[in-house]
């Protein structure tokens, strides 16, 4: 059977429910990829490590005037932030951006506080577009119409595609009548691109007069608009700009930037990688930069580019699951996916800026939650999370036990009186069920390590230090 005739049911599929012909083209692309063997891995021998001298802009270079520029700058840009995760790897049922992250506000809250901004002594307001997904879109337009905020004036929403599951064992069109919605995967946030032109919004945004996109993850509280970037990015006429942070040993996992051999930069996630060269992506001192998902994007040279070339193609990422999640025994599939860094190898001429850790503060786990709650961050007044500048060490490595902590409800009824004072603590590791009166501090390195069955209670006002172990 040809391409074209395995391809037909997909085809089917897609238009029924209602998506458009590009969509269907571009999918069509990723599918003959799969089909043909395309496993979306990129072997080490097609790529070299970054050079910091010469591949990377750096935050810390950028010069005054870039600053200068970017604040005459503001009025021409939008934020966008990718707004389509449920929080699942925190038992999360519901949109992630509305889980409250500090003093009272959800990820929502402060992103919008962070559109109204203040740089220097200039005050600013710049528009906001979040992209859902079908799981996160009603609950998002609900929570902000509850706000008081117009949708389509005070906050832009616009809807992130879906592609079809795809069987395993046959390549065909997955099926699950128990609930046909399963039968679909979001396709990555690679998906911007031409879900910011179905929707309307890319012509939108430039018919009002809006040039530049800073374009983020709704769950990186470090993740605002910057001057002297915005600037550096404009003076520069490339149309694609991405951030980069130096790697440490909590970043092994996260996709890393490279130059491919045919000189374009190119982002590698985890899931391109060979299995045998893993120890290799790793390696934090061989691959030095991890990309924050933070990318700027000239929204006229985006127009031009989908005028003549269609919407970027870019590397797939071939993602094996079953077809119900919950359940194991369900038909394996493949789910195609791509990552919106990616298009750093698509568009010529496009830049990596190293940026300071600061920019980079995502929330991931409950680890990740109880750090931002704690003082090791705080809330400056103009609506930025930044670490806290009385702590005198490296970022905290908190390791919660899953079995106790892994999902929000399990954190906040242990945490009840809110996170113990970890601005003086390196790190705090939680073995066994331990719930936290109020102010408790955390000094140094701190390990509690509860072998009974009952829980632990620690009392207010407890300082800890070190390894303390109960019902030894």
């Amino acid at each position: 059977m040809s391409d074209t005739a395995n391809f037909q049911p997909f085809a089917a599929k897609m238009h029924n429910a209602g998506l458009r012909p590009e969509l269907i083209d571009l999918f069509r692309e990723y599918y003959q990829q799969l089909a043909s063997g395309h496993t979306g891995k990129l072997s080490e021998a097609a790529i070299r490590p970054l050079d910091k001298a010469n591949d990377l802009l750096h935050q810390d270079d950028l010069t005054a005037e870039a600053g200068t520029n970017g604040r005459h700058t503001l009025d021409q840009t939008v934020m966008i932030k990718l707004n389509g995760g449920l929080g699942t790897s925190m038992g999360m049922p519901y949109a992630k951006s509305l889980l409250e992250v500090k003093q009272g506000n959800n990820f929502l809250d402060v992103i919008v506080m962070q559109c109204n901004g203040c740089d220097g002594q200039l005050q600013y307001s710049i528009p906001l577009a979040l992209m859902d997904s079908f799981a996160t879109h009603q609950e998002t337009n609900d929570y902000l119409q509850q706000q008081g905020i117009r949708l389509g004036q005070d906050v832009f929403t616009f809807l992130q595609h879906k592609f079809p599951k795809i069987r395993q064992d046959t390549l065909e069109p997955a099926t699950y009548p128990e609930d046909p919605e399963l039968e679909w995967n979001p396709p990555g946030h690679g998906d911007i691109y031409a879900a910011l032109e179905t929707s309307g919004l890319l012509n939108q945004l430039l018919s009002d007069g809006y040039r530049y996109a800073f374009v983020s993850n709704s769950d990186n509280l470090g993740a605002v608009v910057d001057s002297r970037l915005l600037g550096a990015f404009a003076d520069s006429g490339t149309p694609f700009m991405i951030e980069v942070c130096r790697r440490t040993g909590a970043d092994t996992k996260g996709g890393h930037l490279a130059r491919h051999k045919d000189g374009r930069l190119i982002l590698r996630e985890i899931a391109q990688c060979p299995d045998e060269e893993l120890d290799a992506f790793q390696d934090v001192e061989r691959f030095k930069y991890f990309n924050t998902n933070n990318i700027w994007i000239d929204l006229q040279q985006l127009r031009d580019f989908i005028d003549a070339h269609g919407f970027p193609q870019l590397p797939i990422i071939v993602n094996p699951k079953t077809v119900n999640p919950r359940d194991e025994n369900s038909t394996p599939v493949f789910q195609i996916e791509t990552a919106m860094g990616a298009a750093v190898a698509a568009f010529p001429g496009a830049l990596a800026v190293q940026v300071n850790r600061d920019r980079f503060i995502p929330v991931k786990k409950t680890n990740d939650l109880l750090a931002v709650w704690s003082d090791c961050y705080i809330f400056t007044p103009d609506c930025r999370i930044v670490p806290n500048p009385e702590r005198r060490l490296g970022t905290i490595v908190i390791k919660l036990d899953s079995t106790y902590f892994k999902k929000i409800e399990q954190l906040t009824e242990r945490f009840q009186h809110g996170a113990p004072s970890l601005v003086a603590c390196s790190s705090l590791t939680i073995h066994g069920d331990f719930a936290f009166g109020p102010n408790v501090v955390c000094r140094d390195d701190v390990v509690l390590e509860n072998r009974g069955t009952e829980q632990v209670v620690i009392p207010e006002g407890t300082v800890l230090e070190g390894k303390q172990v109960w019902g030894a």
